[in-house]
């Protein structure tokens, strides 16, 4: 095929000079071939293997230009012009075909060695994902890099993750320990750099504590004559449905004071809240129950609240009030005593659910706005909102004292409602409908009970339904045994009149219950 394209050429050539017959023919015969071909190569530095091919020589009206990596691909350049190629790292023999104008072709090899620079300034970020102690995110930037491998020093014969510079890479550790994070960043050939991270991963005890965590060791220190372990919920009921929970036995003729504690990774918060939630299971009513904090360094440091159990051989809740410690003080030692003052005589005792709260009860179903122990605090939107107020018609069917005021504002929008949140995801395992007390001042009013997943407002069942009576309590029900129940629900967001703008009308609603 070059041998043809030659001999074109020349024919082309000839052709020029045979015009007329007063023209004459040079002799082209005696041009001598292309001579003193040379190439510059101009490597980029950023370690891409982008290669510019200069070609050079006399006499010469066209090159032809063969990268030498496998590849069959060329370039054909007037003189003057250049190629680009993208080479990775090595050496190769560069050809170049320099043909001159009477199609004699001089050829010419020269080697090209392509080396990548190891990468520079390499900075590896090695952080704790928050809420996960088991958990880090690792990220790197560099210069002159190509991408990065990661390996967490988990197991020896761990296969490194790549990733590239923007990119994090989470990884989770399947117990407690000491691991060297080691990331290499490549150069795309043989230059690498890389850097290591010892990180620790330790589980911390911290309040709540649920003793549900099996990565959890759950180490108790005892005194007195007791003895505190973990164990399997010797009474699975409504009061206490987790599975496992922490029995103190006082042995036969222990300690008057005799108890047991445990210490947490760091103090506790009592910033916002200054009580202290614990589940308690006694098998003898009215004894005094003893909840103390220390601090660790120095037990001299400490407060602690006596408060008695109400029932014999059941779970209930009892809330210490923390309020008068002295909180200049660091308390990350939780000690308990039951039956405090009295010497054991082998029964066993049971606690479970130690968590820091204000003393709110919690917001689960059946829902009245009686209780003065629950905090109801609802949220509005569209210009919406709601409040716990007095019953302003105690007539059946509600003659309840609270209620619930619920307000679309003058000019509110279309959706306007409000909503609030259970203290668990609501149980549909059994009753898929529920019914709802409304008053409003016009009938055929929709009111759209709405259940919202909590982490995403985007999984949701909805429900319309409308009054039938004005200026009257009336109870509508509102039927989810259709829904998806796939998904956790703890959400409740209310919309009356819903559709249209408000004009300042209030409406109530109350008693909020599930049933089958």
């Amino acid at each position: 095929m070059r041998i043809l394209k030659y001999q074109l050429f020349l024919f082309l050539l000839i052709g020029l000079f045979s015009c007329t017959e007063e023209d004459t023919v040079p002799e082209l015969e005696g041009i001598p071939a292309p001579s003193n071909i040379s190439a510059l190569f101009t490597i980029a530095s950023d370690n891409s293997g982008d290669v510019t091919i200069l070609p050079d020589g006399q006499g010469v009206t066209q090159y032809t230009v063969f990268f030498g990596d496998g590849s069959e691909e060329s370039a054909e350049l007037q003189p003057g012009e250049s190629a680009e190629h993208t080479y990775t790292e090595g050496t190769y023999t560069v050809a170049i075909d320099a043909m001159g104008v009477n199609g004699k072709v001089t050829s010419y090899t020269q080697d090209l060695t392509v080396a990548f620079e190891a990468p520079q300034n390499l900075e590896v970020t090695v952080v704790p994902v928050p809420g996960d102690p088991f958990s880090i995110d690792v990220a790197a930037t560099a210069e002159l890099e190509t991408f990065f491998e990661v390996t967490f020093g988990e197991t020896p014969d761990e296969e490194p993750v790549a990733f590239m510079e923007g990119e994090t890479i989470r990884h989770t550790y399947s117990a407690t320990g000491e691991y060297v994070v080691r990331v290499v960043a490549r150069s795309g050939g043989t230059g690498s750099a890389e850097a290591t991270d010892t990180v620790t991963i330790a589980n911390p005890l911290l309040l709540p504590i649920d003793f549900e965590d099996p990565t959890q060791e759950y180490v108790f220190s005892n005194f007195g004559g007791a003895t505190s372990t973990v164990i399997d919920n010797p009474d699975m009921s409504a009061a206490n449905p987790s599975s496992r929970v922490g029995q103190l036995n006082k042995m036969d003729g222990s300690e008057v004071w005799a108890g047991s504690f445990l210490e947490l990774g760091e103090p506790i918060d009592f910033a916002s809240a200054q009580k202290i939630a614990i589940k308690t299971w006694a098998p003898e009513a009215g004894i005094d129950i003893l909840l103390k904090v220390e601090n660790a360094a120095n037990p001299d440091l400490f407060h602690e609240v006596t408060m008695q159990n109400t029932v014999a051989n059941e779970w209930e809740e009892l809330v210490f009030d923390f309020s008068e410690a002295d909180f200049a003080n660091d308390y990350n030692r939780v000690v308990v005593f039951f039956k405090f003052g009295t010497a054991g005589t082998g029964e066993d005792y049971y606690f479970d659910d130690i968590e820091v709260t204000d003393g709110s009860a919690e917001l689960v179903f059946p829902v009245d706005f009686e209780n003065p122990d629950i905090n109801y605090s609802f949220e509005g939107f569209g210009s919406a909102g709601a409040s716990v107020v007095a019953n302003p018609d105690m007539t059946a069917p509600n003659e309840s004292a609270n209620v619930v005021e619920f307000i679309k504002a003058e000019g509110s929008e279309t959706w306007g409602g409000v909503f609030f949140d259970m203290s668990n995801p609501i149980d549909f395992s059994t009753q898929k409908k529920v019914r709802m007390k409304v008053w409003a001042p016009a009938a055929d009013v929709q009111v759209l009970l709405k259940f919202e997943n909590l982490g995403n407002g985007d999984i949701f069942i909805e429900r319309p339904v409308q009054n039938t009576v004005p200026n009257q309590w009336e109870e509508l029900e509102f039927d989810f045994t259709d829904a998806d129940f796939s998904n956790e629900y703890q959400r409740v967001v209310l919309f009356f009149d819903f559709g249209n703008a408000g004009t300042g009308e209030a409406y109530y609603f109350d008693d909020i219950q599930l049933v089958e």
